[in-house]
């Protein structure tokens, strides 16, 4: 109680201080900060999931030097680290199985660092790094106590409303494909694919009519929200996500009976036709543009996909020079723009069209920090991935079917993020780096609650 208490008096006396200067109009912000760091304080999930709700609207703060992530982040950072100092968390929560690859990976890292070829970009490389670094131990101290139903309906909830404003407005556009509040569309189509899985357990799981039909909006909503993004790898990665999902349900198919068989072609017959009614053209042809990779990509027929093979070109070379430490963090546009490619494929000729990503973050990571970091980054996705299926399994044991399958939906919204990782440069994502760290205390959770079950 001695800190809360120390909070208060210190924004009380901060309050009476502004309500004497010129500006007393501030003192009601002290007044409202003082609230929301009490109401942290009591329950610091809070603040994550607030954090989750906002990624999708981190564009309306991109020309800000404060957001509204950035002050809940350090809220939570001064308030965890106070909780920890009084004892109120337990340094046990850190525990977690992918702390060795993560040590490793950081080691490899920062050795490739040290020997970078341009420190001024592997320092801003290092210090988006950082943030995720950041979020990764903040859900592991109060990842446990997150409310995973929440976590599902603001995810789906915020990712579907900047569907709706990329879809109406031209303002949230990048040439005719919506990008959201977000400067790529294909940063929005990966927030699109992990939501999706969410959207459709909560539409499953729901019990009330009303709630239904908001989900079944929603998820109609990140639907559209994806052909409208026109992303080809959103479009792969949410069809593998559904066929998995299609899998799981599969003992539901059971309960189609002869006479449903009827109107489910009928439906068949008439959404499939209207999806293609509504799906933009430069989308179909983007796709139908898939059917080049059997002869080879032609970089003069589709410009994009030329783009990303002179990308596995360059970041091989790469590889092949520094196999061990890479050419050092973030310094793959740097070698991108020594090469023709970036000429050949540069729309306008511009200094920031020539120092291009490599829109794959393994082979960003393969090629910057060598292949032992790279190879401990894709491990620890992979070991996420077994810690949800374990947890899944873990709540099978226990005739626990409704977590099992929350666990499932958590694991296809994981898997999508992977898997987008190879179409996208983003390894300091903040939903990636949440989900790694609350893996294990899924996982942690589940096995706790199996053993308590098996004690006599």
């Amino acid at each position: 109680m001695i800190l809360p208490l120390s909070l208060v008096g210190l924004f009380g006396l901060l309050a009476l201080a502004l309500l004497v200067s010129p500006w007393p109009w501030m003192a009601p912000g002290a007044v409202a900060v003082l609230a929301a760091l009490l109401l942290l304080w009591r329950r610091p999930a809070l603040g994550l999931l607030a954090i989750i709700a906002l990624v999708p609207f981190e564009g309306l703060f991109k020309d800000s030097d404060l957001s509204a992530t950035k002050l809940i982040g350090a809220g939570l950072v001064v308030l965890l680290s106070l909780q920890l100092a009084s004892g109120k968390l337990c340094l046990e929560r850190l525990r977690s199985n992918l702390w060795p690859l993560l040590a490793g990976f950081m080691a490899c890292y920062l050795l490739s660092f040290w020997a970078s070829e341009s420190w001024l970009m592997s320092t801003a490389h290092l210090r988006e790094l950082l943030i995720g670094l950041l979020l990764f131990v903040m859900a592991l101290l109060i990842g446990r106590d997150l409310d995973l139903l929440w976590l599902a309906r603001l995810v789906s909830l915020s990712v579907a409303t900047t569907c709706v404003l990329a879809m109406f407005s031209s303002k949230y556009q990048d040439q005719g494909r919506a990008s959201g509040l977000l400067d790529d569309p294909n940063v929005f189509a990966l927030l699109i694919a992990f939501a999706v899985p969410l959207a459709f357990w909560l539409l499953l799981n729901s019990r009330s009519a009303p709630l239904r039909l908001l989900w079944l909006l929603c998820s109609g909503l990140l639907l559209a929200g994806m052909t409208k993004t026109e992303s080809r790898s959103g479009l792969v990665v949410l069809l593998i996500s559904l066929g998995i999902g299609l899998y799981h349900y599969r003992a539901h198919l059971g309960r189609v009976r002869p006479r449903h068989l009827g109107i489910v072609m009928l439906a068949l017959a008439l959404l499939l036709p209207a999806a293609v009614a509504v799906m933009p053209a430069g989308y179909i042809e983007r796709i139908q543009s898939l059917s080049l990779l059997k002869s080879g990509v032609n970089a003069y027929k589709d410009d994009s996909l030329g783009r990303r093979a002179s990308y596995i070109v360059v970041g091989g070379q790469m590889i092949r020079e520094n196999p061990l430490l890479g050419s050092g963090p973030g310094t793959f546009p740097l070698h991108y723009a020594a090469t023709g490619y970036a000429k050949a494929f540069s729309a306008n000729r511009k200094v920031t069209d020539l120092y291009r990503r490599a829109h794959n973050t393994y082979l960003e990571l393969f090629s910057e920090i060598g292949i032992p970091g790279g190879l401990l980054f894709v491990a620890m996705i992979a070991l996420a991935l077994r810690n949800l299926w374990l947890a899944r399994a873990a709540w099978l044991q226990q005739h626990e079917v409704a977590r099992a399958d929350l666990l499932t939906h958590l694991c296809m919204s994981m898997l999508s993020l992977g898997l987008f990782l190879m179409f996208l440069s983003a390894p300091n994502h903040k939903y990636l780096w949440i989900m790694l760290a609350l893996s294990w205390g899924l996982r942690h959770q589940a096995e706790t609650a199996r053993q308590r079950e098996l004690r006599p």
